[in-house]
């Protein structure tokens, strides 16, 4: 077994995987929960398979890594405008932020690698696509996996129809271009994203939602759904107590518990 094949062994060996996200900073600053990422960091249950993160944080936060049972660093390798909602950009540009090479020596464990296509601009989407696809291919070379995570141009205008359609070509899309695993937008009809990919499909929390409850229960929904996991940033670090939260998300996602006894037993709202 090759070293890529270990490490995404170690992130799914459990069955599905729970990643949290602090890579929020990349995009938005500063925001509530995470304006001190060390700290935040210290709040995560060791028992989730994977942190995501910037890689400029990854030598702040490293302590979280250390041990034989630690979640995998998982980093994030490119930016993309498409995040940056408070600047009002609308072009979706992704641009290499680090090369592999040097994310792998500050001890990067998974690559994160986005996608963003219906850009407008074709050639934009086919240099988005180049960018994708290079990094991609170099961090397999290196024995490193990489999350294709397919992320919508204007999500936040379109109908549940459009999303879905937009996410269920793209997530196939990122997949053929030699993805291990994709992160993406749970839709309304989120079996035909995850039947029509080969690699696991990993369903995000999105928007923060109104309980933690909801929160668990988005989670169930998308594994009864067919994910292979789940990544949670916002509805997994804004809470009150982030890791109690976390080890209900562990039990829903891995451990198949339904919300409500999650929630009771961790005693969460």
């Amino acid at each position: 077994m090759d070293a890529r094949a270990i490490r995404m062994g170690r992130l799914t060996g459990r069955g599905r995987a729970v990643i949290i996200a602090i890579d929020h900073g990349m995009f938005d600053g500063p925001i509530a929960g995470m304006e001190n990422l060390p700290a935040t960091a210290r709040k995560i249950h060791p028992d989730v398979d994977g942190v995501l993160l910037a890689p400029g944080m990854l030598r702040h936060c490293g302590e979280i890594f250390a041990g034989r049972h630690a979640p995998l660093a998982v980093v994030r390798l490119n930016w993309n405008s498409v995040y940056c909602f408070h600047f009002n950009y609308r072009q979706a540009r992704s641009v290499r932020c680090v090369e592999p090479e040097d994310a792998l020596a500050e001890g990067m464990d998974i690559a994160l690698v986005s996608l963003t296509l219906r850009t407008g601009d074709e050639e934009r989407d086919a240099e988005n696509v180049s960018i994708f696809s290079s990094l991609t291919s170099r961090c397999h070379r290196l024995g490193i996996p990489v999350i294709g995570e397919y992320f919508p141009t204007g999500h936040l205008d379109m109908s549940p129809e459009e999303l879905h359609e937009d996410v269920r070509i793209g997530s196939r899309i990122v997949a053929e271009l030699g993805a291990d695993a994709i992160k993406t937008f749970h839709t309304c009809d989120f079996r035909a994203v995850t039947s029509t990919c080969p690699v696991p499909v990993f369903g995000l929390g999105a928007e923060k939602l109104p309980t933690q409850r909801a929160a668990l229960e988005l989670a169930a929904a998308e594994v009864a759904a067919g994910a292979g996991g789940v990544v949670f940033g916002r509805n997994a670090i804004q809470v009150p107590r982030p890791r109690d939260f976390q080890a209900a998300l562990c039990a829903v996602v891995r451990d198949g518990a339904s919300p409500a006894a999650a929630a009771r037993r961790h005693r969460l709202k």
